[in-house]
């Protein structure tokens, strides 16, 4: 566990660098389902990401439930709600998980990212925007379930990782996710992450199976991002609120999530100013304000 001095002095050195404006890849990993290891998978695509060489930021959005700082061993100083409040910056209340590292932990109290303010929406445009942290890739870890909280974090992202498990309710909740964000939202593009398989071939069965029923149905390209196997280990790590990948690097899960990581790294860099952080939570707020959230 991660003492609180220790966080503070991370914390500090995050925010003694300069700032720098670079193109950043926003990834929303998401499942539908509660339970199916969306915060872990988060948490350890962002250590091995950052080794390397990525700049990583996770982003705890689960405004009610937030739970990667418990995961981490971290007890955050400030909260998401304190930048709502304008009562501190984004890299006041930063926290470094890893080399590279930093997480942005949410608040509990806030039930929905749509429910907040015009004045919250606005601070937390120019958080954002002000963010000195250099960071070239941002991680999502989104509430479970299918509300628009979750698909406005989504449809924000450049790319969207659905983690799904072999159990009827994740796949049928895997499904519902693919539908509402391709249907209502028209994101074409769809990556699918398999959890807690026995074997990479089950991982491999469960997306193709997956991936029929979507092409039929659905105008989406679905991509198989890779399986991460159930592992005792894994499990351990969370009793022992450590990423996986840093407290049993030579487990099956943590070679799993070293191989996705490589693969990540390989997708194309976002070119265009959509990759900026401030124009993520503006496509958010936008979506919100269309949706007559916001009077």
């Amino acid at each position: 566990m991660v003492s609180s001095a220790t966080a503070l002095e991370a914390t500090e050195n995050v925010r003694q660098q300069p700032a720098r404006k670079v193109p950043v890849q926003v990834m929303a990993v998401t499942g539908g389902k509660g339970g199916v290891g969306k915060s872990n998978i988060a948490i350890n695509l962002a250590v091995e990401l950052g080794k390397i060489g990525h700049s990583v930021l996770v982003l705890d959005a689960d405004l009610g439930l937030a739970n990667i700082d418990v995961l981490c061993g971290l007890q955050p100083q400030g909260t998401l709600e304190d930048v709502f409040k304008c009562n501190a910056t984004l890299d006041d209340i930063l926290l470094r998980i890893d080399q590279n590292v930093s997480l942005l932990p949410a608040s509990s109290g806030v039930s929905d990212i749509t429910a907040l303010s015009q004045l919250e929406y606005g601070g937390l445009i120019q958080a954002f925007s002000d963010l000195r942290a250099p960071i070239d890739t941002l991680i999502i870890d989104t509430p479970a379930g299918i509300s628009s909280q979750v698909t406005a974090f989504c449809r924000a992202a450049r790319e969207v990782v659905v983690v799904v498990c072999d159990e009827p309710t994740s796949i049928t909740d895997a499904y519902a996710m693919i539908k509402v964000l391709n249907t209502e939202y028209k994101v074409k593009r769809i990556n699918i992450l398999v959890n807690k398989a026995s074997s990479s071939q089950h991982g491999i069965d469960l997306f193709e199976k997956i991936e029929r029923v979507a092409e039929k149905n659905f105008d989406v390209m679905l991509s198989y991002l890779g399986t991460v196997p159930h592992d005792e280990r894994l499990q351990q790590a969370v009793c022992d609120q450590t990423p996986v990948v840093t407290s049993y690097p030579r487990s099956r899960s943590a070679l799993a999530f070293q191989k996705l990581a490589k693969r990540i790294h390989g997708w194309p860099e976002p070119k265009q100013p959509i990759g900026h952080v401030e124009f993520f939570v503006e496509r958010l707020v936008s979506y919100s304000t269309s949706a007559g959230v916001i009077e």
